[in-house]
């Protein structure tokens, strides 16, 4: 059975698809293997600022791979969520292309995006309960910090299964689109705007967020922030683009 995960980069953006064509993308220890190397390449490459992660049409990721699952300890499982986990712990922006259908480690590979874009043939399904599988990798808080409670609870202990529509509505993705080349146009464009900046600028701002995202008072976010931006303002990079700017504004 082949897997791979090809990536193409261009503009800045790393395009990471992951194909394990034969299962419908499904996250087996081999691909979660090759997500993790193709991961640790992009964010290597001092050309890439943002990385959009989608699937071998035509499906995202339709899953675990049951056979392996049948046999799994802590470790095995710790090794299949490995995948996903790189991609919810990358320094860089992250962004799921949703071609298709998500659906359990799929749908986990989706949440642990950045941000998510679903085409026309967008399908998120949890599918844990029908499996008679509790639900792992860190499922449970990505769902309910993506969606809230009611709507994560719908999903999961509902079986709820929503499509790209419904996805958008309840706020699991951030734009829908009405075929996936448009699809993979948008993600290239907002991954591009992302990369255009500074990326030590883009990293540090994505590390303050994931911080801020918890528990932190307002005035605890606020001293966080402080300390940052001060050292963006003495930046070399934040002088270049101010004196951009005046003179475009001088020029009006």
């Amino acid at each position: 059975m082949s897997t791979e995960v090809r990536t193409k980069v261009d503009d800045g953006v790393a395009l990471l698809t992951v194909a394990n064509p034969e299962r419908r993308n499904a996250m087996n220890l081999d691909l979660a293997g090759k997500l993790v190397s193709a991961l640790d390449e992009a964010v290597a490459d001092p050309s890439v600022g943002a990385i959009v992660i989608t699937g071998e049409p035509p499906a995202f990721c339709a899953g675990g791979d049951l056979a392996e699952l049948q046999s799994a300890d802590p470790a095995t499982l710790r090794r299949v969520y490995s995948g996903f986990l790189a991609v919810a712990n990358c320094p860089l922006p992250t962004l799921a292309a949703v071609n298709g259908a998500a659906v359990g480690a799929g749908l986990n590979l989706a949440l642990a995006c950045d941000v998510r874009l679903a085409g026309p043939g967008a399908k998120f399904d949890a599918r844990f309960m029908q499996l008679g599988l509790h639900p792992g990798g860190g499922y449970t808080w990505m769902a309910q910090r993506a969606i809230g409670a009611q709507a994560a609870a719908a999903l999961t202990l509902f079986c709820d299964v929503l499509d790209a529509t419904e996805a958008e509505r309840v706020g699991l993705v951030y734009r829908r689109y009405d075929d996936d080349e448009a699809l993979l146009a948008g993600a290239h464009e907002l991954a591009s705007r992302a990369a255009s900046a500074s990326r030590s600028l883009i990293e540090t701002t994505k590390a303050t967020m994931r911080i801020t995202s918890g528990t932190v008072s307002h005035a605890e976010a606020t001293e966080i922030e402080v300390r940052a931006q001060a050292a963006s303002v003495h930046s070399e990079d934040f002088k270049q683009r101010v004196t951009a700017l005046q003179k475009r504004i001088s020029k009006r």
